[in-house]
This record gives structure tokens, C-alpha cells and sequence, in this order.
């Protein structure tokens, strides 16, 4: 990966979220081995979502952040290790033939030691650990397929912004810590997170593009595993000129990967598999004339009614954006409930702008999982009118700013039981063969070409 070198220290810039030590409260203090086991949601079962915790503590007891690399109460190293599934504190490895620059999480000083990854001192700031081995050891084959020094966010960036042009550092920093969230979540889900590394064929690769005078206009999509980015969509003025041009409620960078992982998975998950008559039957057939919907849909408009089938008017284009829009949708209400447990939001106590929702409004209400899905939406919907006071209270817009339609709710559930399906002792779903090729999913909009191919390794990009 070509970097500017330029001693960003990930620990100086990005920890404003830390809280500092109380007055007359020792720094120091030191806390029993932490578990391996995330943390136990805090809030009540109505909002029972379907992940892991997201607050993360320090071995000070002070709160700390998934972007954290140091605790600025007692200046304990952190990082994220994905054996944890979230950011712990770190002590310098010691003893047992560890290896300089080694740490391993604190309280545990014969555990596994960790590097951190090379991205640390670059503009991305990466605060992810790499496995180190000990001495004599040697570090069981990686599965993920991680670029040498890097870790599995960073090994999965295959293109980034050119360094010597001014200002692309910050949009560099910008996108990885989107990215660094949403790979965070996918693993926390239990869904296959493969790099190119391991799989040239079905791996995963992100290459962050910037238009070039003269070039063509490069465009946020998916085909083949290779996720285009935009770098300019980083840029907070631009992405919201685009957003009312667009006539969109809101546009984000997490929201574009979310958006084109769905695509992704769909390729993965649902096109080789079984779930395919099932996912024609509730959204659409997908070999439907995807450039002649998408010219239907930027020249006429969604159709009068999409509020009341899809989660947007996007959604409504062609099967394939209708399933990536609720699969983004998913996965934003996953996480929002997740962390809303995580601190103790209370959103039992809240008057209702609408119904909540029953059995009869899913998919399949007779599965054996039925109920605790029915209570991740409701607990979903008293969530998100909490928060939309809270904005309000603000001045500022709503920070859901939508109205979840019926129709919308049983592909959600579809979306559910494809995931769930992904973690361990669950019935596997995903055919991973060497001789399927998973369908193309053109996602550029007309005119546009399709991302170019650079080589394996990641390298700068204009």
C-alpha cells in the first residue's frame, strides 16, 4: 500500500471521546482479567438487537470508543482485536520470547500478543491489532488473508487516494474509519469477511477513487467483490450538495458501504443458494433489465406509491437496490439499536408517532425466531422516536427520517434469516465453490465504466 509516512499518531487526533480521569480518582487503577465475552446489553429486552455490545471500557473503568487508541484518563494503549469483537486495553507483551512492539490485552499477559497495524502511524490512524507470534511460535494459518503488517480492515483497502494531494489524508482517515465500523459489525454479525489475499475470486476489496481532470466521473458501486468508492463523498460539503440534489433524507459514508456490502452478499448469499426463490418472491426478480430500470428511475421518478412498499424511493429501481437499501437499513438498525443498549437508553417510556408492528405484517411468523425479530423492530421503532426528540430538541432534522411501510418489515426478516444463518452452529447457507461466478451487479449509473482492475496489492490512487 503506497502511504505518505508522515507520523500521524492514531492516539493523538481521534480520542476526543474519551472522557478524563475525575478529580482525585487514581489513573492507575487496575481491574480483574477481561473476559472474552462481550459485555451484557444493559437496556430492556424490547430492544433486542442482534449483535454485541459497543461500549468499550478501559482497565481504568473509564468509557472508551471503537476509534480509540489510547485512554486519555490513564494513557493505556487500546486497540480493536477481532477475537474480542471490540476495543480493549493493551500491555506491552512481556516475558515468553515475546517480540518488541508486542502487546497483549491487558490483565492477560500469557495470552495471544498482537502488533499494531501498519496503518497506525498513517492518515488512516488505524487502531485494529495484527496477531504477533512469540518467539519459537508460529501463527495458525490466517483464513482472512491479511497483506503483510496489515489488519483484516486494512487488508480488504485495495486503492487509496493519492497523499500527495492536499487534503486527501483526511478524506483517506474519513473513509477507513467508515469502513473500520461497518467490517466491525459484519464480524460481530457472523458474516464472511474474506479479502483477496485468500480468495481472488469471491474476496473482498474496497478501491477509494478520486476524478481525475479530464477522466471519467467516478462512480460508487459494486461488481465482482471490488467496491468503488467516491473519495469525494468524504468531503462533508460535497456529499450534501449531492444529497439535495439527489432529494435524499440523508446520505452518508457508512451508509454507502452498507449500501454496496449488501450488493456484495447478495452475490455471495442469496444468488447461489436457496435463498434465491425465496428472495424473487419477496423482492422482485432481479434479471430484469437492471440499465433499462435504472434509466426508468432517474428520468421518471420512483412510482406514486413506494412509501408504502419500499424502505426508499431508491429501494424501489430494481430488485437488486431494493434488497442492498434494506439490507443497508438493516445493518443501520442493528448497530443504532446495539449501541443504544450498550448506554443504557431507556426507550420503553415514549408516546408513539405510529403502530408497532405484529406477527402478521412478517415473512415467516411462524419461525422459531419470529418473536425476538418482532421485538428487534418494535424496540426499533420506540428507539428511533426517542431519538428523533432528542434531534428535535436540537434543532435539529429528524435523525430517522423515515416511516417504515409494512411491506418492508417481511423483507427485513428475509434479510435476518439469510444472516443469522452465517453464524457458527447455524445451518450454512453460502456455496462458496470455485466453479460459480456470482452474477455482475452493475450498480454504476448509465454512462459510467466499470472500476478499473489495479493490481493485488493496494496502491495510491489520483
Amino acid at each position: 500500500m503506497n502511504q505518505d509516512n508522515n507520523s500521524v499518531n492514531a492516539s493523538s487526533g481521534e480520542q476526543a471521546d474519551a472522557q478524563p480521569a475525575a478529580p482525585g480518582e487514581a489513573e492507575g487503577a487496575t481491574t480483574p482479567v477481561l473476559s472474552a465475552e462481550p459485555a451484557a446489553p444493559t437496556l430492556a429486552a424490547e430492544l433486542a438487537a442482534p449483535t454485541v455490545s459497543r461500549a468499550y471500557r478501559c482497565q481504568c473503568e473509564r468509557p472508551v470508543f471503537l476509534r480509540n487508541s489510547e485512554c486519555l484518563a490513564c494513557h493505556t494503549p487500546l486497540g480493536y482485536v477481532i477475537e474480542r469483537l471490540g476495543v480493549v486495553p493493551l500491555a506491552p507483551a512481556e516475558g515468553g520470547g515475546a517480540q518488541p512492539d508486542t502487546f497483549t490485552v491487558f490483565g492477560d499477559p500469557h495470552g495471544k500478543t498482537y502488533r499494531r497495524c501498519v496503518n497506525f502511524l498513517t492518515p488512516a490512524g488505524c487502531n485494529w491489532m495484527v496477531p504477533a507470534a512469540r518467539e519459537g511460535e508460529q501463527l495458525p494459518p490466517d483464513t482472512h488473508g491479511l497483506a503483510p503488517g496489515y489488519c483484516l480492515a486494512c487488508s480488504v483497502t485495495r486503492t487509496i487516494p493519492d497523499l500527495s494531494v492536499e487534503g486527501n489524508g483526511e478524506l483517506w482517515l474519513k473513509l477507513e474509519t467508515a469502513k473500520r465500523r461497518l467490517i466491525s459489525q459484519l464480524l460481530a454479525l457472523g458474516l464472511p469477511v474474506v479479502s483477496r489475499h485468500a480468495d481472488a475470486v469471491h474476496g473482498l476489496a474496497f478501491d477509494f477513487l478520486s476524478n481525475t481532470p479530464g477522466g471519467p466521473h467516478v462512480m460508487t458501486g459494486h461488481q465482482d467483490g471490488v467496491i468503488t468508492l467516491n473519495a469525494e463523498e468524504a468531503e462533508d460539503a460535497v456529499r450534501e450538495r449531492i444529497r439535495a440534489e439527489m432529494r435524499e433524507p440523508y446520505r452518508t459514508l457508512l451508509g454507502h458501504f452498507r449500501h454496496e456490502i449488501g450488493h456484495y452478499y447478495w452475490d455471495l448469499l442469496v444468488q447461489p443458494t436457496q435463498w434465491i426463490d425465496d428472495f424473487r418472491a419477496l423482492f422482485g426478480d432481479e434479471r430484469a433489465d437492471y440499465a433499462a430500470a435504472l434509466q426508468t428511475h432517474y428520468e421518471q421518478g420512483p412510482p406514486p406509491d413506494w412509501a408504502d412498499r419500499f424502505v426508499s424511493s431508491y429501494a424501489s429501481t430494481h430488485p437488486w437496490e431494493d434488497w442492498a437499501e434494506t439490507w443497508a437499513h438493516y445493518l443501520h438498525m442493528a448497530d443504532t439499536a446495539d449501541t443504544a443498549m450498550s448506554f443504557g437508553v431507556d426507550a420503553t417510556n415514549v408516546e408513539l408517532t405510529s403502530d408497532l408492528f405484529t406477527l402478521d405484517d412478517l415473512w415467516q411468523p411462524d419461525d422459531p425466531d419470529a418473536g425476538s425479530f418482532l421485538d428487534f423492530v418494535n424496540g426499533w421503532v420506540l428507539l428511533t422516536n426517542v431519538l428523533n426528540e432528542l434531534s428535535r430538541s436540537m434543532g435539529q432534522p429528524d435523525y430517522y427520517p423515515f416511516v417504515m411501510p409494512r411491506a418492508a418489515v417481511g423483507k427485513l426478516q428475509f434479510i435476518h434469516r439469510v444472516v443469522t444463518q452465517q453464524r457458527p452452529g447455524d445451518a450454512p447457507s453460502m456455496v462458496m465453490a470455485a466453479d460459480i461466478e456470482p452474477e455482475p451487479t452493475q450498480e454504476q449509473e448509465p454512462g459510467s465504466e466499470s472500476p478499473a482492475q489495479p493490481e493485488p496489492q493496494p496502491q495510491a490512487s489520483s
